[in-house]
């Protein structure tokens, strides 16, 4: 990881770039906002792979990873701009397989159910289940997590283990942040309930990533030269800073309002990461080559 007392500013990704064989890019606040593709950033990790640099996408979404580039698609960001896609969802297959689990308590929207067709788990009721998996609140839109403290009380007098399948506490749709699962998942964590998560920040989905990255390359590669692409400091640059890696931080992300638009304020962005305890290598407005 370099050692910088503090995060320059750059306008464009081109500086940093060949200090780096592969970058793991974020994809809702990055690559598209939940309604439409940036456009510069898809440009700009398009001539990364151009020079040699690979690109694994590295998502919290509660799907497979088929699911994702489905709508990366369908939003309009270009297949030239990455090599492969990581999910929680894949991750959180993962963790399911390993513990041979057929059924689980699921709390989530019925949107989030083809995450465990392919494994053929039942949904049960909690009495049934020996497991519970959390993608997201049951009507995002109008519930907060609050509401189900008293669901969790219930898992926790019963002992059960919770995995989350998506860490994100909060999701920009356009211009609205709407509630994730990882809202309910720590607030399950902090009452004490035994808690697995599968996506940034925590180590698995980037040992998945970066394991993907080295299969490419055909080598292992060296963590020093690997670079963190996202827009949130509790998942992206946490998340970089505990695998051992760079990051990349985009302002004009999940934490724009508070940073300003366009160029970000110095002090507002030394707070942020004070607050938080981790530094980025670097800080740009947008993801733009």
């Amino acid at each position: 990881m370099t050692d910088i007392s503090d995060s320059p500013v750059f306008a464009r990704f081109a500086p940093l770039a060949s200090a780096y064989d592969v970058a793991l890019c974020d994809v809702w606040g990055v690559l598209h906002n939940g309604v439409a593709a940036h456009a510069e950033a898809g440009d700009a990790l398009t001539r990364f792979r151009a020079q040699g640099g690979v690109v694994v996408l590295i998502s919290n979404a509660p799907r497979d990873s088929e699911w994702v580039i489905d709508h990366l698609d369908g939003y309009g960001v270009p297949r030239s701009a990455w090599d492969a896609v990581i999910t929680s969802g894949d991750v959180t297959h993962h963790m399911l397989a390993e513990r041979g689990v057929a059924r689980v308590h699921h709390i989530g929207p019925m949107r989030d159910v083809p995450l465990f067709g392919d494994e053929r788990i039942e949904r049960v009721s909690v009495e049934e289940a020996p497991l519970a998996v959390v993608t997201g609140l049951f009507d995002d839109r109008t519930e907060e997590p609050e509401d189900y403290r008293p669901l969790l009380e219930e898992l926790k007098d019963r002992g059960m283990p919770l995995i989350c399948a998506n860490p994100d506490l909060v999701v920009q749709i356009g211009d609205d942040l709407i509630w994730c699962a990882g809202a309910i998942a720590d607030m399950y964590r902090d009452m004490g309930g035994e808690t697995h998560y599968a996506g940034k920040p925590y180590a698995p989905i980037y040992d998945a990533a970066i394991a993907v990255a080295s299969d490419i390359r055909k080598r292992t590669v060296d963590r020093s030269r690997i670079i963190a692409i996202g827009d949130a400091v509790r998942t992206d640059l946490a998340g970089a800073a505990a695998a051992g890696i760079d990051c990349l931080f985009v302002a004009d992300g999940i934490h724009a309002e508070e940073l300003g638009p366009g160029a970000p304020d110095p002090e507002k962005l030394a707070a942020l990461f004070a607050e938080n305890g981790d530094t980025p290598v670097a800080v740009t407005p947008k993801l733009t080559w």
